[in-house]
């Protein structure tokens, strides 16, 4: 993580949860430490031999290349990638914060895309797209059997273009078709309002580009309006992460000048960082401090920083940040678990790759990995308790996830039975009611919860804390 790389985000669209990432483009493939395995690799060229002689049909040399390399590669964890021309011409342009296609957040569940959140005023969300929703149809291709990218690329397009989404709503039991009209995708990151004489409300749903400036924005309105300004709730929830230096400039907002914010560690020299409250870490982008717009008095109004399962990488490094030093009180549900960083390294003019190259750790040295940032208060998403929380997926659920750093992970029993009984809950309910589950409310409203629960704690009123939500089994979290 030194000044010569240049920090980049992660854009919500063809992925579950956020990424902290570095981009080394100029780059080129490093040099192997260690002398290759001859006999594996004879192996791989007897392979390749058999199936450019035997195999049913000609294959193409360079896709049969191309796809033992992106096999290798994704063999590794969920969050390293082999990018070939088309992919990594995305991925570039994702790194914009903007692109076009139909706005939403997506992970898989049963091979079928699953919509994790449309983001917000896109397409997608004004067509009333919902968090749960399966997309078994991409106009007249059937979704099961692609692959997550081939989705991704199908829901893509020119600006103007319409895509028609088969949408199968489990809530309802029903399938319906979206006519959606594809537009360039700008995810505004940063909201903020006064939800109370008071008492202000910023919500972050990505570290982008404009972020930070939009932060400071936002806040310095608040301060106008109300220069007295008694508590400020801090909003990650269902944010996926994103610019490094994002999370290190919201992180620096609120805490002391040059204490630690966050620290890496990995094989690599580079990889091996520390990165604390100060302009240096944050504003190379910048070329001045943003952060000197604000209010001194945001440094030490009263905070709440909420989270749920869906808050990842950047969100998590903010939240154990001022958790560590104390600046604030985390409420809500135990995150996502993303405590790893991705180096993306050109490896020709066309491709690249995306290779996780450290773990990082909050100020006190927790890595998160695998488990997440646990709140001091944990708060049910919804007044009558959590009804999708066990549900949604976590960095320890995901298939190949590495560990925090040491020793073997033992599999979260607990965990699966939660989300089993959480689902034949909800199934019995709406069995019961013959109708669907009452969806959630929008963050930011009158109705939210969680929000009323940080507004309580703030105004020193009671906060029904959650009778049902444990802390994660941990892992081993010492910094290797």
């Amino acid at each position: 993580m030194t000044s010569k790389l240049k920090i980049a985000g992660w854009v919500a669209l063809g992925a579950l949860a956020g990424g902290l990432t570095t981009l080394q483009l100029g780059a080129t493939a490093r040099n192997t430490v260690a002398p290759l395995p001859l006999e594996e690799m004879q192996q791989l060229a007897a392979v390749f031999g058999m199936i450019k002689t035997d195999y049913v049909e000609p294959a193409d040399e360079k896709k049969l290349i191309s796809d033992a390399i992106g096999g290798m590669v994704a063999g590794l964890d969920p969050h390293s990638a082999y990018f070939d021309k088309n992919s990594f011409k995305e991925f570039r342009e994702g790194t914009t914060g903007k692109f076009v296609g139909v706005g939403i957040e997506i992970g898989m569940e049963d091979g079928l895309v699953k919509v994790v959140s449309p983001i917000e005023g896109s397409p997608a969300f004004r067509a009333g797209l919902k968090s749960g929703d399966l997309i078994t149809k991409i106009d007249e291709t059937f979704v099961k059997g692609l692959t997550m990218d081939q989705a991704v690329k199908r829901m893509r397009g020119e600006p103007s273009t319409k895509v028609i989404l088969t949408v199968f709503r489990k809530a309802e039991n029903r399938s319906f078709p979206v006519t959606i009209v594809r537009e360039e995708i700008r995810v505004q990151s940063v909201r903020a309002r006064m939800v109370e004489p008071g008492y202000g409300w910023v919500r972050v749903s990505q570290f982008q580009d404009r972020t930070v400036e939009d932060f400071v924005t936002k806040v310095n309105a608040l301060y106008k309006e109300d220069p007295k300004l008694k508590g400020l709730v801090l909003d990650l929830r269902n944010d996926p992460g994103g610019l490094l230096e994002g999370a290190i400039a919201i992180s620096a907002a609120f805490l002391p000048k040059d204490v630690t914010v966050v620290s890496t560690n990995g094989q690599l020299p580079e990889s091996k960082a520390t990165f604390k409250a100060r302009a240096d870490d944050y504003s190379r982008r910048f070329g001045t401090d943003p952060l000197a717009k604000l209010p001194a008095a945001l440094k030490t109004v009263p905070l709440v920083v909420l989270v749920n399962e869906g808050s990842a990488s950047a969100s998590e490094i903010v939240s154990g940040a001022l958790q560590d030093h104390k600046r604030a009180v985390i409420m809500g549900g135990q995150t996502f678990g993303k405590g790893s960083v991705q180096t993306v390294r050109q490896l020709s003019a066309d491709t690249g790759l995306k290779i996780t190259t450290a773990r990082y750790y909050t100020p006190s040295g927790r890595s998160i990995q695998a488990k997440g940032i646990v709140p001091d208060v944990m708060v049910d998403e919804s007044a009558e308790g959590n009804l999708y929380s066990a549900l949604r997926v976590r960095e320890a659920d995901l298939e190949k996830h590495i560990t925090s750093g040491q020793g073997d992970e033992v599999k979260d029993a607990a965990r699966e039975k939660a989300r089993e009984e959480a689902m034949k809950k909800l199934e019995e309910a709406n069995a019961k009611k013959n109708e669907a589950p009452k969806p959630l409310p929008e963050f930011g409203t009158a109705e939210d919860f969680p929000l009323r629960q940080a507004l309580n704690r703030l105004q020193g009123k009671p906060v029904l804390v959650s009778k049902t939500m444990t802390e994660r089994k941990p892992e081993d979290n010492k910094a290797q």
